[in-house]
């Protein structure tokens, strides 16, 4: 129904989409989730050219709407987007905001439309609300009338901007109810959703976005349960990362422990899990690890920490010959790195010019 071949979109300051290649199958149900900044509403924008591309190709049912010659309006019509925001016209009654589009736009009758609209309107549970005005609804009610108005449309697609994400808590939940039984009708839908509960269980493919494009995608099971890529299971399990690149043995040390006091603090770390790593940190990288390395090293490290599982895990990837650090003769350090440690191993890897991996769990 949609493909979309290395779809690109860049901004002045930035490129939140560089290269996207997929294809959405009729019925399909696709939860798009990710954090902050990595292009999913600019990604699904994108498919109704809400948002010109910067280049690439987007099909759907087999007509290339990049296409300058294409009638993108005549696109939309058949592809509705409910946005965060519910852009309702305040001066028109409800009903009145679900019927305008099918009279101005498809040219149904003002009796038909109307008797459609009261149908959705009873559907999404708000027949009583038609004579209503917007303002005097609650803010589920009026993202409610938002699908209402949408499907009004008849619809093959529906793309949702994180439809819940202005809606006070106790509302959300009957903005999703609706969603719900859209998706067991088999409509198409692109949904961007912060809620992962709700984007595990309506979706039937979930896409996660990273690094300007699908970073990973599967079946909830796959994303959720059995994520592969190392940003996607951070994401999943709720790991928070500190990071930094040392490329000098003077870095400021006083610096890193500082910041990483502060990051432990933010993701909720016992306060005793913090020390932990940061004895790990200094004596694993500090009295052991930047002895060994010439000059021009790179050593990256990490500090990961669970907030579901309540684990801490240091990582450090460095250049060089390879070197465990576990056969220092620093015998000191490597007593205080094991009572701070549950484990400490060691990989030899070729990632990027590294060669050493060690990663240390914190007890």
């Amino acid at each position: 129904m949609i493909r979309i071949e290395h779809l690109r979109k860049e901004y002045a300051n930035i490129t939140p989409l560089k290269d996207v290649s997929v294809t959405i199958e009729k019925g399909d149900v696709i939860s798009v989730i990710g954090p902050s900044g990595t292009g999913k509403s600019t990604f699904i924008r994108c498919i109704n050219l809400l948002e010109t591309p910067t280049s690439g190709q987007i099909w759907v049912d087999g007509e290339c709407i990049t296409d300058k010659k294409c009638d993108i309006n005549k696109v939309r019509r058949k592809m509705g987007m409910v946005f965060q925001s519910f852009n309702l016209f305040n001066h028109m009654n409800i009903i009145e905001n679900v019927m305008a589009a099918p009279v101005d736009l498809l040219k149904k009758s003002k009796q038909a439309a109307y008797e459609e609209g009261m149908r959705l309107l009873r559907m999404v549970g708000l027949a009583d609300k038609a004579k209503n005005f917007p303002d005097e609804l609650s803010g589920g009610q009026k993202q409610r009338v938002a699908i209402a108005r949408t499907l009004a449309m008849d619809p093959d697609i529906i793309l949702f901007d994180e439809p819940t994400s202005a809606l006070d808590p106790t509302m959300v939940g009957e903005v999703q109810a609706v969603i719900r039984d859209l998706a067991r009708q088999g409509l198409t839908m692109v949904i961007v959703t912060h809620e992962m509960h709700f984007a595990r269980e309506i979706a039937n493919r979930v896409f996660y976005m990273d690094e300007g494009g699908i970073y990973e995608e599967g079946t909830p099971e796959e994303i959720f349960d059995h994520p592969k890529r190392e940003k996607t299971i951070r994401f999943i399990k709720h790991i928070k990362v500190y990071e930094t690149q040392i490329t000098s043995k003077d870095f400021d040390f006083i610096g890193f422990n500082t910041g990483l006091e502060e990051f432990g603090r933010r993701s909720q770390m016992p306060q005793k899990a913090i020390y932990r790593t940061q004895s790990v940190f200094e004596e694993l990288c500090v009295q052991i690890i930047l002895p060994t390395l010439a000059e021009g090293f790179h050593l990256d490290v990490a500090v990961e920490y669970s907030q579901d599982e309540e684990t801490a895990t240091v990582q450090m990837k460095y250049d060089g010959p390879i070197f465990d650090p576990q056969t220092s003769e620093n015998t000191l350090s490597l007593m205080l790195i094991r009572n701070a440690a549950e484990s400490m191993v060691h990989e030899e890897i070729n990632e990027e010019g590294f060669t050493n991996l060690v990663t240390v769990k914190i007890k």
